[in-house]
């Protein structure tokens, strides 16, 4: 008796679960205490600052090199600064376009301060130049003069660039970051050239 009973009442609900499935909703009437929406897990490892340089890229990598000894002591000796760590983080910006796949960018995201400063790259001929610098805070006409420049420029302060807005102990570090970074980015991607 129980067995026929509980198969009625199950019957029954699958009906009603199906009969609400297959009719139109009517009701206008929004909630307003219901739970937040789950926030979207992170897509990747690539910080959003990264994202939001390479809006059009379908893709970024973030690729992971060493430093050897010998080549941190001749990014030291090229830019009187140690780079921050034995390991490099660059993010390889790809896109699609007729069927292949191409890079149409990298960067890099360097602390400075207390500042994410983060440099865009392009490569010219196989050498990596510096398509734009972003930092949040931090005056855009100042940043605007690293548009450009390669690892044979000059970022000296009050010689080669100008603090525009910026106070000196901070443009210095930025263009000191700045500087070694696209030492790095030359020794670790950079074609081989002659100066």
């Amino acid at each position: 008796m129980k067995t026929i009973l509980t198969l009625v009442l199950a019957s029954l609900l699958a009906g009603f679960a199906a009969a609400c499935a297959t009719s139109e909703n009517t009701n206008t009437a929004t909630t307003t205490n219901t739970a937040p929406a789950p926030k979207p897990a992170a897509r990747d490892d690539v910080p959003p600052s990264v994202h939001a340089v390479f809006q059009d890229a379908q893709s970024i990598t973030k690729d992971h090199k060493d430093l050897t000894a010998a080549q941190i002591a001749e990014i030291e000796k090229e830019t009187g600064s140690k780079p921050p760590d034995t390991d490099h983080h660059a993010y390889l910006a790809f896109a699609t376009g007729g069927g292949a796949r191409k890079q149409i960018g990298a960067a890099s995201e360097v602390e400075v301060s207390g500042r994410h400063v983060v440099i865009v790259y392009e490569s010219r001929n196989g050498l990596p130049y510096i398509k734009e610098v972003r930092s949040e805070g931090v005056a855009q006409p100042f940043l605007d003069q690293f548009k450009g420049k390669g690892h044979d420029d000059k970022y000296q302060i009050g010689q080669d660039l100008k603090a525009q807005g910026v106070d000196d102990a901070t443009a210095k570090a930025i263009a000191a970051a700045v500087h070694v970074d696209i030492i790095t980015m030359q020794t670790l991607y950079g074609a081989a050239h002659t100066h």
